[in-house]
């Protein structure tokens, strides 16, 4: 539990993810729309490379905003407080973690292009790359699309590496 610096927030999750083996539940107050991304769904415009990753191994809920007046000095934004508690099933999400990692990285470094435009430095099959799934952009899929995506990619990757 607590109440981190906001310039670091993102590295403080990132680095929660690095280390849930040790950390099963996590609170902490954010900047109020860094909060709201790490529990944006799929859609939302500001669901990204955060909300994906967070989410595929914790639960996380958005518990209640504190205003600025409650500080002293008072901040000029809105805080945040969200709870992360670490899924059952965190070890065997259905893909690598390291993989996941760099297909959602990938997606969202240009999240306006469709996914065949933003994974196209992959070494996929042709077949793979008509996948319907590939004419979406990174904010439509759920992080369990990703999931699924991810391990499709790298069998694919793999099939494409037996046949060369």
């Amino acid at each position: 539990t607590g109440n981190f610096p906001y310039n670091i927030s993102t590295q403080i999750v990132f680095k929660t993810l690095e280390h849930k083996d040790r950390i099963p539940e996590f609170t902490g107050m954010f900047q109020k729309e860094v909060a709201l991304r790490i529990c944006a769904s799929e859609g939302s415009k500001t669901y990204g490379i955060l909300s994906v990753l967070a989410q595929a191994f914790y639960d996380a809920e958005y518990l209640f905003t504190v205003p600025p007046t409650v500080f002293i000095p008072p901040p000029k934004v809105d805080s945040g407080v969200l709870r992360l508690r670490r899924k059952e099933s965190y070890k065997h999400i259905g893909c690598e973690e390291d993989q996941l990692f760099k297909v959602v990285k990938l997606a969202f470094q240009q999240r306006r292009k469709t996914l065949r435009n933003s994974l196209k430095t992959m070494a996929l099959s042709d077949r793979f790359r008509e996948s319907v799934i590939l004419n979406q952009r990174p904010e439509q899929l759920s992080v369990q699309d990703f999931i699924q995506l991810t391990a499709a990619i790298y069998k694919d990757l793999e099939s494409t590496e037996k046949n060369d």
